[in-house]
């Protein structure tokens, strides 16, 4: 395929079941192409609601150019905000997290209630009408608790997510979490290489030694499904649900979101993601034991979870720039536990932050493979399904 063919030439020659042409990846037109058609349309998660517990606290969530104003009003309702003041179009809100009773523009003092409405703007004309120079809303939905936004006006319907992820939701009592511990990775790497690594684990023996003692996501399904009769035989007495959402029929549903959730045995052992296999953090909800499993869960493109019987661990991938990107990981506990006393920060976090940081490794390694006059896309192993299925929805996002 020539250098100078056009996008849409360079999608339909994609070979089905193969990785993607050396250009995907490089290629700033199709970076920006990504942006509008993808990243600003698609949900993300920005946080939960345990972070903005009272009326006026708030926090900003940055992605790429835009940034939003998460708060929660007078009226307790939590919204999203257009950090972009309608005057000329400074940034509003130069900190980060807070509480406040009125947003002020730091360059010329324009001000704003918690609602998004003008209530300030000094020596304007006489006509000058208040009232049509509200911050501009950004779309945001609240599911268990957590908090998606979305910057365009007509996001991908959750209705879909709302139902089917609220029982297994329910299980790990997401409504009633809180973070924990935060940290984010940078990645010099296009993005999608980011989210391709985080989609299959045919590098995980290889990888990650910590993760392949503990989960059994990194056999190949024949031999992995030999081990799951332990666990679902102990489900129903912890108070779970063999319950699973195939990812794969989502994503095939036209203008609704996708999302998947499954769950997979732990190596006997190992009750939980931790250092020594032991508890690092009180039973979430009402789950009265540990079963030996772990709940993957996703939502649209780029976020994820990971739901142990114990905490929850949340990734949010998101580019910087077509040759950059990043992932930052929340870790959640049930919200009355205590730190110091019912967790430890550093050992609830041991797992994924090395895991994370030796991703971050192989994505670098694979970004300047790519980069290579010798790269030539490879087919796919039958342990990448998933990352086979994304990046065949990418294409079909890129055509639209």
């Amino acid at each position: 395929m020539s250098d100078n063919a056009s996008i849409a030439e360079l999608i339909a020659s994609q070979k089905v079941g193969w990785a993607l042409d050396q250009r995907f990846y490089t290629d700033p037109e199709i970076y920006q192409l990504e942006l509008d058609r993808i990243v600003t349309r698609n949900w993300i998660l920005a946080g939960h609601a345990s972070q903005i517990p009272d009326a006026g606290d708030y926090f900003v969530f940055y992605l790429v150019n835009e940034s939003a104003i998460i708060v929660r009003g007078k009226d307790e309702r939590i919204r999203a905000l257009a950090n972009i003041c309608r005057h000329r179009g400074s940034l509003v809100c130069l900190e980060n997290r807070g509480n406040t009773r009125k947003f002020e523009c730091p360059y010329h003092g324009w001000m704003y209630d918690l609602d998004g409405k003008l209530i300030a703007a000094r020596s304007m004309q006489e006509h000058f009408n208040t009232e049509e120079y509200g911050l501009h809303p950004v779309s945001l939905e609240l599911l268990g608790g957590l908090i998606f936004v979305c910057f365009c006006d007509d996001p991908p319907s959750l209705e879909g997510a709302q139902r089917d992820l609220a029982e297994p939701m329910a299980m790990f009592d997401f409504e009633n979490l809180k973070v924990a511990a935060s940290k984010t990775y940078p990645i010099a790497a296009n993005w999608k290489l980011a989210i391709e690594n985080y989609q299959e684990c045919y590098h995980c023996a290889t990888a990650h030694p910590e993760y392949a003692k503990i989960h059994s996501l990194m056999l190949d399904p024949q031999k992995r499904d030999r081990i799951q009769g332990p666990m679902r035989r102990r489900m129903a007495a912890c108070g779970l649900k063999e319950i699973e959402h195939d990812l794969i029929d989502t994503y095939a549903k036209p203008d609704e979101q996708g999302y998947g959730y499954s769950r997979t045995a732990l190596f006997e052992g190992y009750k939980t993601g931790s250092r020594d296999g032991e508890p690092v953090a009180p039973l979430l909800g009402e789950l009265k034991d540990y079963d030996g499993g772990a709940s993957d869960f996703t939502l649209g493109p780029f976020t994820f979870f990971l739901a142990y019987s114990d905490h929850v661990v949340g990734y949010v991938f998101s580019p910087v720039d077509h040759k950059n990107c990043q992932c930052k990981i929340h870790w959640f506990v049930r919200k009355d536990a205590v730190e110091g006393k019912d967790y430890d920060r550093d050992e609830l976090m041991w797992l994924w932050d090395v895991t994370t940081c030796a991703d971050e490794k192989i994505i670098v390694n694979n970004w300047k493979g790519v980069n290579s006059q010798y790269y030539r896309p490879g087919p796919f192993s039958g342990m990448e399904r998933m990352e086979r299925r994304y990046i065949e929805w990418i294409l079909q996002e890129l055509s639209n």
